[in-house]
């Protein structure tokens, strides 16, 4: 699984890059797998003192996987953020919830976690899946060329199974983000204060550098606490509670799906997420 994540250290720098560029870095298990191994190595390296997360190829993420030849939907791995059970030879919607749960619910909340400060820097497409990876970081920088999108709603289901929109965003333009389903494009994300900052393309990688250059001169335990004191308040301010409320809502929609359609995302593949976009 390692070279499903690339791994490198400069300057006290940890840049950690999704590479399945022939399909557009789309997650399934082994690279979320793959990625929670270079997010553990590099909070145990104590030279690092931030870590960059990116994309090789055209587009950052375009979201979970759901319909590559690398699509593993029924292999389990080893528990890592959850104490559920397996989910491999499960039926029903014990075997959604219980394999969501685990490989994006828990491992968003494990990753926001991170002792560390991250930065996701963003480049082409960051749709829907690819949401939770950026907003569990904790600085968000993006090319001029990226835009963000989360239809979802086209499966039937509510959003994202980390679902921060109301956070992330404003409760209205929330609705807007996901009743259209439309592309926003990094400009707009920067406007209604999702992201912290839209670079030219061709310097999105030296700007990140120089951010992260910046924030590793503070000390080390001065960051975590810092980081640990806004996520808190976040939580307070009923982050979590939010989270947990979708999450079972996703799942009655799952459910539901499965009952009334083909399957559990409503007949829907990548090919139909994309024409469905605005």
């Amino acid at each position: 699984m390692t070279d499903l994540v690339l791994y490198d250290v400069r300057d006290g720098v940890a840049w950690l890059t999704l590479n399945r560029p022939e399909y557009r870095n789309a997650q399934n298990a082994a690279l979320t797998f793959a990625l929670d191994d270079a997010f553990n190595r590099a909070v145990a390296d104590d030279d690092v003192k931030v870590i960059v997360l990116g994309g090789a190829g055209k587009h950052f993420s375009a979201g979970h996987d759901i319909g590559t030849p690398g699509r593993d939907i029924d292999k389990s791995f080893d528990r890592r953020a959850t104490q559920f059970w397996e989910h491999e030879g499960r039926d029903g919607a014990e075997a959604m919830y219980v394999r969501e749960a685990e490989l994006y619910l828990g491992m968003c909340r494990r990753w926001r976690e991170l002792p560390k400060p991250t930065i996701a820097m963003v480049h082409g497409a960051c749709i829907a899946g690819a949401l939770m990876l950026v907003w569990v970081c904790d600085l968000i920088i993006a090319s001029d060329d990226a835009f963000f999108a989360d239809p979802v709603l086209r499966m039937g289901v509510p959003g994202v199974e980390y679902f921060a929109h109301s956070f992330a965003m404003n409760p209205r333009l929330a609705k807007e983000f996901l009743f259209l389903g439309d592309r926003i494009p990094a400009s707009r994300a920067y406007e209604i204060g999702m992201i912290n900052r839209v670079v030219p393309r061709d310097e999105l990688e030296a700007q990140t550098a120089a951010v992260a250059a910046r924030v590793a001169e503070k000390p080390r335990f001065a960051l975590a606490l810092a980081k640990r004191a806004i996520n808190f308040s976040e939580d307070a301010m009923g982050l979590r509670a939010s989270i947990d409320n979708a999450y079972g809502l996703h799942h009655l929609a799952h459910a539901h799906n499965a009952l009334t359609s083909e399957d559990h995302l409503k007949g829907q593949d990548a090919k139909s997420m994309k024409k469905g976009m605005g």
